[in-house]
């Protein structure tokens, strides 16, 4: 029977998972992405985002309850300083799991679990946002503009070529 089972309790006692997930959470933290099972990277992905929005908010007692789930200080360090500093504005969702494939050994499930802000392949081009333009505005100030430097370019060349 599965009654009361909220999470999953990855075959481990509760030291065990714990300390596995504090490990995880670290490393995680240390290299911004990690190789791991789904069911690994679900339970982490439970156990690493609430200890994230606590980092926004950098106070004596958050550095404290991070600790307490981590610790390593070094990690909590990190934590609230590089990690809080680039997801300070992004309302949750600081993690993405994506699925690899099938281990070779005992087929298990694998998946790469990693910070969402810290891949430079899917956010490269998000950090310059287009700002609106009105359509009757931009066109009469580009006819205007590409008249007048292409007369005052083609002078310039002659004058330079004399």
């Amino acid at each position: 029977m599965r009654h009361g089972k909220k999470f999953n309790h990855l075959s481990r006692q509760k030291g065990h998972r714990a300390l596995l997930l504090s490990n995880m959470a670290c490393s995680l933290i240390e290299h911004k992405r990690i190789n791991t099972t789904v069911a690994k990277a679900k339970a982490l992905k439970v156990y690493f985002e609430p200890l994230v929005t606590k980092s926004k908010e950098d106070t004596t007692h958050n550095r404290r309850i991070c600790f307490s789930y981590l610790r390593d200080k070094y990690a909590v360090t990190e934590l609230f300083r590089e990690v809080a500093a680039k997801v300070g504005d992004r309302p949750g969702g600081y993690t993405r799991i994506i699925k690899l494939g099938n281990r070779l050994g005992d087929n298990a499930d694998m998946a790469m679990i990693e910070l969402v802000d810290f891949n430079e392949l899917y956010n490269g081009g998000k950090k310059e946002e287009k700002k609106g333009r009105s359509r009757r505005g931009g066109k009469a100030k580009i006819a205007e503009t590409t008249d007048a430097p292409v007369a005052e370019t083609s002078e310039e060349s002659t004058e330079t070529a004399e």
